[in-house]
């Protein structure tokens, strides 16, 4: 019999930890495989920071770094500098990279530092007990909004990819889902043509992936996926929102 799927070698054989109906698993693997489309394993370099990512570095088959909690564009940018060849990455969530870690993403995408952000968007602290993050929707229920959020003491949502796409340093953004089988493709060839952004010299590149949280949601994985695509779709729009690599996507 024929094998016509397996694990991609960019991931080691370590058991995941994520909660059931996590997408973090899914992102995981469209980046390995990435990397293997790439042939890029070998020059690959990886940043987490603090949160639901800081356990990355058990799944990615590359070299990885854990940053302090928001300064994994700082310590990426080091790494890029002192490594021209390598290809670098980061991992991070909505609650690290868009709220104690905006300096550092903002900054680094103005400097057009060539690295590739992967920004898992899951609208709330995950890790921490599901606090209300810079991406949590107006209305939306946390820990620390049980109200809902009320943006006339909490402000609006941050639109992190439409912030950063005004930004001449950056040459890649995109916002991609991972609900269901064309999204997830669709994800893939996004996180494939940021890193061939950095490839190419480009400059800065980031795929924001709208993400699921079952345990903090409160939800079953089923109803995660639903939620994802009812509510977060529409208020978080996909599509590429910037492009400056030349190329058709």
């Amino acid at each position: 019999m024929s094998i016509v799927f397996s694990k991609s070698p960019s991931l080691t054989d370590a058991k995941m930890h994520y909660c059931p109906g996590c997408t973090h698993g899914i992102i995981h693997r469209l980046v390995a495989e990435v990397f293997d489309e790439l042939g890029v394993r070998g020059r690959a370099i990886g940043v987490a920071p603090v949160g639901c990512s800081v356990m990355a570095y058990d799944y990615f088959n590359c070299d990885m770094l854990q940053a302090p909690h928001g300064r994994a564009p700082a310590l990426a940018t080091g790494v890029k500098r002192s490594v021209p060849d390598g290809v670098v990455f980061t991992y991070q969530g909505d609650g690290d990279l868009a709220a104690i870690g905006t300096a550092e993403t903002v900054h680094a995408a103005a400097r057009g530092e060539k690295i590739t952000i992967i920004f898992v968007n899951n609208t709330t602290y995950g890790m921490t007990g599901g606090q209300m993050a810079p991406t949590t929707m107006p209305g939306q229920v946390t820990a620390t909004s049980p109200y809902g959020r009320d943006v006339n003491t909490a402000g609006y949502p941050i639109r992190v990819v439409e912030m950063l796409s005004t930004l001449d340093g950056v040459a890649y953004a995109e916002r991609v889902a991972v609900d269901c089988v064309k999204n997830i493709n669709a994800a893939k060839r996004g996180i494939k043509k940021a890193f061939q952004a950095q490839l190419d010299n480009k400059g800065f590149s980031i795929i924001e992936v709208l993400s699921t949280c079952p345990t903090n949601w409160g939800l079953t994985p089923v109803e995660s996926m639903e939620w994802l695509r009812e509510k977060m779709i529409p208020y978080y729009p996909l599509g590429v929102y910037k492009d400056t690599t030349g190329e058709a996507k």
